[in-house]
């Protein structure tokens, strides 16, 4: 499995936007699918979105579809988190997992469904 590191959280207003990145470790990086979670206090983790293992097939949560955007750069071992138009309720811990993918369109949206995660990072989002 991949190594995962997340950067590019912070504090933004509501209306406001964040790019999220998630570098990985490893020389097969394009083999594996891509996903984003969160969790709130108190919550379980959550889906957010998810990107097959060549860009071709994307997935979102319904509270996020139209506002976010994942995507990947294979050349550089890097997925995505475009959020636009952030809502308090996105205020979260936001994490990265990888899958090896099963086939070019896969990918999963359960968290157990995925090997490797980051370590995590804050997104807070202030009305």
């Amino acid at each position: 499995q991949v190594q995962l590191v997340e950067s590019g959280g912070g504090l933004v207003q509501a209306g406001g936007s964040l790019r999220l990145s998630c570098a990985a470790s490893g020389r097969t990086f394009s083999m594996y699918a891509m996903g984003w979670f969160r969790q709130a206090p108190g919550k379980e983790r959550e889906f957010v979105a998810a990107i097959s293992r060549s860009g071709g097939n994307t997935g979102y949560a319904d509270s996020v579809k139209g506002r976010f955007t994942i995507s990947r750069d294979n050349a550089k071992n890097t997925v995505y988190l475009q959020m636009n138009s952030l809502k308090p309720e996105d205020t979260a811990v936001y994490y990265c997992a990888s899958q090896r993918a099963l086939g070019n369109g896969w990918y999963p949206t359960d968290p157990l469904n995925f090997g490797s995660w980051g370590q995590g990072t804050q997104v807070t989002v202030s009305s």
